[in-house]
């Protein structure tokens, strides 16, 4: 059984939330729920309502938004339908007709979309589509909330005298506003109304020559206004048509308001589907501005909120256009309780109201904003102390108040307990109120609670890194200009910078000297170090974040290259595929060549067509039937590759062609050759010598034998000698 203290969601500030929630509303009822809204005290119906709400905002964002739920109060309807004898008048039978309509809309849009709205459909199941209500009200009443004139065989009836009768008062009327305007006896504006009625202005001096009743007069007594004589009997009986219409109206009215009295049930859930409809809008509609999520729900003991906005702080940053700090915090078995400390105005109270709020809205059905990795569990019980609570009614003082509070946490806290403190142990002497703090805190941890603390008090440090399942934290600070960095440390506890700030604010040092004399040497000391393991932690979140950015570098560079190589990988493949068809082609070539070539030896056509049948035979036994489909995509793809290759080649052919443009040779100049000089060929070993030239040939005698050359074949071996 889940029991959340009214004191917890005054802490939290949950009202502030419901109000901000309710603005989201669309109907009166919706409003006035939304403002009642509670944390659920059952599990299954908390996990319910979740669902309902995220799926609601999955309408947000698909192709099937939920119908249009809004509604006018039926409230009154119901409680006359409640009440024997009563009728309904027209324009509330219309809204009977309207809501019906709106319900039967979204109860069959929800089992139509079933699959994208389980949950939802599951609760609008209950609700039965009917159309007799609306046809039965329908029939009767017109669009302009008036009651039809077929609504009965009388009421038809008796109309139809009524415009009988207004023709014939119209008709007498006529005639004696045209006998008394003959006779001047009727002033300038000729005729009025009166109660409704056609009435002749007549000069007051003429009153008693017109026949009729007077009905009143003018402001100065010179009119007098007068139904004439002739309009009268008509008159009286349509007034008694015009109350047989009136009763015939009532006994329709109240024939279809008991009709509708064995539909109650149904109506009054009409009104309760629709408003809750609108309370998880409206929820829906709130998680969307705050960006809020369904984290993953544990059974076990385990919160981790990664990436945590505080919604009020969030919404009044956004609009103030300032940005807002998320923080990440986890409570699990190895460290259900976190002691934060630090200097104030770092965050910390803001951190645990953080915590305190989103699970305060999660287990009242609400979306939180938080990263989409989180998890939480239920809670059943959550117990704060937040603020200065003291109490002037009570004439309390604020320690007397938190002793209270630690005597009622220490009847409720268990296993299944959240608490969060503020300032734990503050209000008395230091020494004292610590010491006493410190025994509460012993407690708490031995009852197996989740919870979390802020504190200035050394001894609750000490005994959070002394406790296994207990951590401390910090609220990390900037070690040059000592502004707070509005993000959670886990793992070192925070010194309160109480010098360090001094010293910024121009306080003179000589004065923090004095004071620092004052207190225990060890307690400066071991602050002092606290604050410079916290400097120490703020250069190693720096260098932690700077090798996070060059590993990210690093795998995209990696995922990069993965990917040219699966690409190159391919293109190998194509070209293999490429290089095996043309071996093959290649090799068929040559089959038919042989063939042609015994043909041409033989000339025998028989053997040719059988040598040839054979070939392709044992081509198309290799070759797999695909669809025509299919030969479209391996046609494509092999002059793709094709292509590829050509183009590839064709590249490679003008590279080679420009290297051996520039690559000229740069030949010797030629030597004058002479008979008696020693040569040889160009492309031979043999040595003569020149005997004769002619012509540009030589005679070389080679001492067996001599040869005619042309000149440009020899080069020269050794030039004959001058003598």
């Amino acid at each position: 059984m889940i029991s959340i203290h009214e004191k917890t969601l005054q802490d939290l500030e949950f009202s502030t939330v419901l109000e901000q929630v309710s603005e989201h509303c669309v109907t009166h009822l919706g409003h006035l729920k939304t403002l009642e809204i509670t944390p659920f005290k059952n599990k299954e119906q908390l996990l319910k309502e979740l669902q309902l709400t995220n799926e609601y905002v999955s309408s947000f964002y698909n192709d099937n938004r939920i119908p249009n739920h809004g509604f006018d109060t039926i409230t009154k309807e119901i409680q006359l339908l409640k009440i024997e004898n009563t009728f309904l008048e027209p324009h509330s039978l219309k809204k009977i007709v309207s809501i019906s309509l709106t319900s039967n809309e979204i109860v069959s849009f929800l089992k139509k979309f079933e699959v994208y709205y389980p949950g939802l459909q599951a609760f609008s199941s209950q609700i039965e589509v009917t159309k007799a209500i609306i046809e039965r009200i329908d029939a009767v009443i017109d669009r302009f909330n008036d009651v039809k004139d077929n609504a009965s065989p009388l009421l038809f009836e008796i109309r139809q005298s009524i415009n009988a009768l207004k023709g014939k008062i119209n008709s007498s009327f006529t005639s004696a506003l045209n006998l008394y305007h003959g006779l001047e006896y009727l002033d300038d504006i000729r005729e009025s109304v009166v109660d409704n009625k056609r009435v002749l202005a007549v000069k007051a001096m003429y009153r008693r020559k017109v026949k009729g009743a007077i009905m009143g007069g003018s402001k100065t007594g010179s009119i007098v206004y007068i139904e004439p004589e002739a309009t009268l009997q008509h008159t009286r009986e349509l007034n008694n048509l015009e109350y047989e219409e009136s009763e015939e109206i009532v006994r329709i009215l109240k024939q279809v308001t008991n009709y509708l009295r064995d539909f109650l049930p149904l109506i009054e859930y009409y009104q309760l589907f629709l408003t809750e409809m609108d309370v998880i809008s409206a929820k829906a509609k709130y998680a969307r501005s705050i960006n809020g999520i369904l984290p993953e729900i544990t059974e076990e003991k385990n919160v981790y909120l990664r990436d945590a906005y505080h919604p009020l702080l969030y919404l009044n940053n956004l609009e103030k256009k300032e940005k807002t700090y998320p923080q990440t915090i986890q409570l699990d078995q190895e460290s259900r309780i976190i002691v934060i400390s630090g200097p104030n105005a770092g965050g910390k109270s803001i951190t645990l109201k953080t915590v305190g709020l989103l699970q305060l809205m999660l287990q009242s059905g609400m979306l939180i904003p938080v990263h989409e990795r989180s998890k939480v569990s239920v809670f059943d019980r959550i117990l704060t102390d937040i603020g200065d609570n003291q109490s002037i009614e009570n004439h309390l003082s604020t320690y007397s108040y938190r002793l209270k509070q630690m005597n009622y946490f220490l009847k409720k806290c268990n296993k299944n307990t959240l608490f969060l403190i503020d300032e734990f142990g503050t209000g008395s002497d230091p020494e004292l109120g610590g010491a006493l703090a410190e025994t509460f805190l012993e407690e708490f941890y031995a009852r197996n609670a989740y919870g979390i603390i802020t504190t200035h008090y050394a001894n609750l440090k000490i005994l959070a890194s002394e406790k296994p399942e207990m951590i401390n934290a910090n609220m990390m600070f900037n070690e040059r200009t000592l502004e707070p960095m509005y993000r959670l440390a886990l793992g070192q506890p925070g010194s309160s910078f109480t010098f360090e700030v001094a010293q910024k604010n121009g306080i003179p040092y000589s004065l923090i000297n004095r004071a620092k004399k004052k207190i225990e040497r060890s307690k400066v000391r071991f602050d002092a170090t606290i604050a410079k393991l916290q400097k120490e932690r703020s250069r190693l979140e720096k260098t932690s974040e700077s090798l996070k950015i060059n590993e990210k570098k690093k795998q995209t560079e990696a995922d990069k290259l993965e990917g040219i190589n699966e690409k190159i990988q391919k293109k190998l493949e194509s070209y293999q595929e490429l290089y095996d068809e043309n071996q093959r082609l290649i090799y068929l070539g040559q089959k038919v060549n042989d063939i042609a070539e015994n043909f041409f030896e033989n000339n025998r056509k028989k053997e040719l067509l059988s040598e040839l049948f054979k070939l392709v035979q044992i081509e198309n036994s290799k070759r797999k039937r695909l669809t025509a489909k299919e030969k479209k995509i391996t046609k494509a793809k092999v002059s793709q590759v094709k292509k590829e290759a050509e183009k590839k080649v064709e590249v490679i052919r003008e590279k080679k062609k420009k290297a051996k443009e520039k690559a000229v040779v740069i030949e010797k100049p030629r030597p004058t050759l002479k008979v008696g000089d020693r040569v040889r060929m160009s492309d031979g070993r043999s040595v003569g010598s020149i005997d004769k030239i002619e012509k540009n040939k030589a005679t070389v005698n080679y001492g067996l034998f001599t040869t005619l050359v042309n000149i440009d074949l020899l080069d020269l071996v050794e030039a004959v000698k001058k003598t």
